[in-house]
């Protein structure tokens, strides 16, 4: 459900890439996106290093880190669905070819494709990636 709620955002890819998501059953589709736990994470991952910390995609899946969706990282301050939100746009971004960013902006939001995980550095943290456009 919040996966869903989070690509359908009016602040999401959707707005951002002018493009649309839509939910499937079965085999036709153009990612996957799994929930896993660490060690299934780093298993999904590979060659990637996640350290069970991390998330990724890894060729058409989008791998979320069940222990980042529990607790979230420091610096989005307490706010687990807030991070949520963030995780999806940042991994389904990888999918959507979209690379890494900087903070650019101090002070302002973080790039949705920042490695806010890792820290927000200067900008603060942001899930969406309306901010793109602005």
């Amino acid at each position: 459900e919040k996966v869903h709620r989070t690509l359908t955002d009016p602040r999401g890819w959707q707005k951002s890439k002018r493009i649309r998501f839509q939910r499937v059953d079965g085999d036709d589709y153009d990612f996957r996106i799994i929930l896993a736990t660490p060690d299934t994470t780093d298993d999904l991952c590979a060659p990637l290093d996640t350290g069970g910390e991390v998330s990724c995609r890894q060729q058409d899946r989008v791998v979320l880190n069940a222990k980042r969706w529990a607790v979230g990282v420091p610096d989005f301050g307490g706010d687990v669905d807030g991070y949520r939100s963030y995780l999806v746009n940042h991994e389904v971004g990888h999918a959507l070819g979209e690379g890494h960013s900087a903070c650019t902006d101090p002070g302002g939001p973080a790039p949705v494709m920042m490695q806010q995980t890792k820290g927000v550095g200067r900008c603060l943290p942001n899930p969406w990636p309306e901010v793109l456009a602005r």
